[in-house]
């Protein structure tokens, strides 16, 4: 609002009004007079500027957004531990032990059965989902032959991106999330450390029917765990619409994983000259792959379409491609619409040019 109150202009003011008769010209006494406060008052100008800027959700920064945001009782998702399958031989494992993998530290939450366990990161965030493979057992285990990390049950999350909170927040104003609206089953879900997506469909099965289908904060299908989690949450499967959990009495809710939808893409590509096939194929994949992922990301919003233009324009970009022809996605040469209920991962890329 104040950009164009600089100091050349807040000076120039205080000049015109000391008398012509007067000299005013730079290296004069008034000059030098008039230029310290005028740069005060720019100064003054700047934080007028940057108070606006932060009395307003839209212009805040993250520790005022937070001030904000905390007059409707909002808060930043804060940075949850990732939860993992641990899978053991020669020994029982018991809670609390506590094992290393690469720079990062694990224990054992609860056994899951006579080989396996579930193991906390004790390191909160996205760094908890980068490592499986074999474990070194920082605490002593009598017998322990082998201990390994084999899956990821429940991704690590960081702490909420301040534009994800912001937009939020706005959603709050907008929408109000009550007595098991669609919002609230979104809010609700959205809120479990690991989830990412939320799609909710009323009445699916009949009056008082709900089924909620989701993703991983990793835009990826989530664990059989943490489905089980979610359920127990929303609408525990022994005690369906009898409000034990968060759903509201007479809601019978199904909770759903999100699964794959593999594409098939398949094409004529002509290669730049001093390039072959096998030079291009992993940039090709690749970029197929990240095009997929962008859909992915957007699968909450609503149905995924894969278009047959946007991957050529993807693979056209990829050094080395001259061409695209005859591109097919799952052996159709139309754009593929995606399950509401699924999430579209590359399966087969093939040159149908490759010699």
């Amino acid at each position: 609002m104040y950009e164009n109150v600089t100091f050349d202009v807040i000076l120039q003011r205080m000049l015109d009004r000391v008398p012509d008769t007067l000299d005013k010209r730079e290296g004069s006494i008034i000059y030098d007079a008039l230029a310290p406060a005028a740069v005060e008052l720019q100064i003054a100008y700047l934080q007028l500027d940057n108070i606006l800027n932060e009395s307003f959700a839209d212009t805040a920064t993250r520790e005022y957004l937070i001030k904000r945001a905390a007059e409707r009782g909002i808060s930043p998702y804060p940075a949850s531990a990732a939860v993992l399958k641990g899978e053991f031989s020669g020994a029982a494992v018991p809670a609390g032990t506590r094992f290393s993998l690469e720079d990062l530290n694990y224990i054992v939450t609860e056994a899951i059965d006579d080989t396996h366990s579930k193991l906390r990161c004790e390191t909160p965030g996205i760094c908890g989902n980068q490592y499986l493979g074999t474990l070194i057992p920082i605490d002593y285990v009598k017998g322990l032959e082998s201990a390994k990390l084999t899956e990821i049950l429940v991704p690590g999350e960081d702490e909420e991106d301040t534009e994800i909170f912001r937009k939020r927040y706005f959603d709050s104003l907008n929408v109000k999330a009550f007595g098991g609206n669609i919002t609230d089953y979104i809010e609700k879900v959205g809120a479990v450390s690991g989830v990412g997506g939320v799609k909710v469909l009323p009445t699916w099965d009949g009056p008082g029917t709900v089924k909620v289908i989701f993703t991983t904060s990793q835009n990826a299908v989530p664990s059989a765990e943490l489905v089980q989690e979610v359920q127990q949450m929303l609408d525990p499967v022994d005690s369906h619409a009898k409000g034990v959990g968060l759903a509201p009495i007479g809601h019978s809710v199904t909770v759903q994983g999100a699964a794959d939808f593999t594409v098939n893409v398949a094409a004529s590509i002509t290669c730049a000259v001093g390039h072959v096939w096998t030079d291009i194929q992993s940039g090709v994949t690749a970029a197929a792959k990240d095009y997929l992922a962008e859909l992915a990301a957007k699968w909450a919003d609503g149905n995924i379409m894969v278009r047959v233009s946007q991957i050529e324009s993807k693979i056209l970009d990829v050094a080395g491609v001259l061409d695209v022809e005859g591109l097919t996605l799952n052996g159709t040469a139309a754009n593929l619409p995606v399950p509401e209920d699924k999430i579209p991962v590359l399966g087969a890329v093939t040159n149908n040019a490759a010699s």
